[in-house]
């Protein structure tokens, strides 16, 4: 397993005193799509402007393939990491989608050629080949959300930081924008880390997941062994996905004899019928 970021946060304060972060133990490794669960104010964004070198001023280190992201050039933390924010609006700023995308490859010194090749490969990735000529005011907040996520690709990102990649959308645009991260992730070898408050989402695309808690990560593991104990998960103020809930709820209230507690629907449904084969 190859590490490409290794998260050790003693301590983060903000100015005015607040403790925002403390002993947080995070890697990523090369091909992860990991989750970053917790509430809001649980401190997922602080954590990941940390992990993009955006916030410098904590106690301990964050490393970047083995190099202490404070110790790098901003340019050779842009070249392999970067970070999308929740509002789209925030990151986006000129007129149309070309120039947009464009934007950070010619900041890197790239000559127009290669530009022209890297914006269109960008767009391609991210399903939005025919919009380069679009005012970005004229686009969907999801087709925005899919113009910075280019931007980042455009630029050569091994990895992408995302913080509430769906939110604003809606049921649709989420799926769409979970199968597309998806596919970057198995297709493209992008290593993904993604903030999310979102439960019912991340059993269907995440391969890891870390509760973060009052500024801790409180657990970690596959969806499978985090979404194991809803007491702890109540504790933080989250709860169960809807279907581990049902579940949860038939074997320990209504005393149904289920194996395992199903994430999704497929699973549950093989669990039901498997338990109803059983019962008289």
């Amino acid at each position: 397993m190859t590490v490409r970021l290794s998260v050790h946060i003693d301590s983060f304060t903000y100015p005015d005193g607040t403790a925002a972060l403390s002993d947080i133990r995070l890697d990523v490794a090369r091909g992860d799509f990991c989750g970053i669960l917790g509430s809001n104010g649980s401190g997922k964004t602080t954590l990941l402007k940390i992990m993009d070198g955006l916030i410098k001023d904590y106690a301990g280190e964050v490393l970047l393939d083995g190099d202490d992201v404070r110790r790098l050039h901003s340019r050779d933390i842009y070249r392999k990491v970067g970070l999308v924010f929740q509002n789209p609006d925030d990151q986006l700023f000129a007129h149309s989608v070309f120039e947009d995308v464009a934007f950070g490859p010619r900041n890197m010194g790239f000559g127009e050629e290669e530009v022209r090749q890297r914006v269109e490969t960008a767009l391609q990735s991210v399903e939005m080949t025919e919009y380069g000529g679009k005012n970005i005011h004229n686009l969907s907040y999801g087709q925005k959300k899919r113009v910075c996520i280019a931007g980042l690709l455009a630029m050569g990102h091994e990895i992408l930081l995302l913080d509430e990649p769906t939110a604003g959308l809606d049921p649709m645009g989420e799926y769409r924008m979970m199968e597309l991260l998806t596919r970057l992730n198995r297709e493209e070898r992008v290593t993904i880390v993604m903030a999310t408050h979102s439960v019912d989402l991340v059993p269907l695309f995440l391969h890891r997941l870390h509760i973060l808690s009052g500024g801790k990560i409180v657990r970690g593991g596959v969806p499978e062994e985090v979404f194991s104990a809803p007491e702890e998960m109540a504790n933080v103020k989250l709860r169960l996905p809807h279907i581990a809930e049902l579940i949860y709820r038939l074997k320990h209230e209504d005393n149904l004899p289920f194996e395992r507690i199903p994430l999704t629907i497929g699973e549950a449904r093989r669990e039901i019928i498997e338990t109803m084969k059983h019962r008289p």
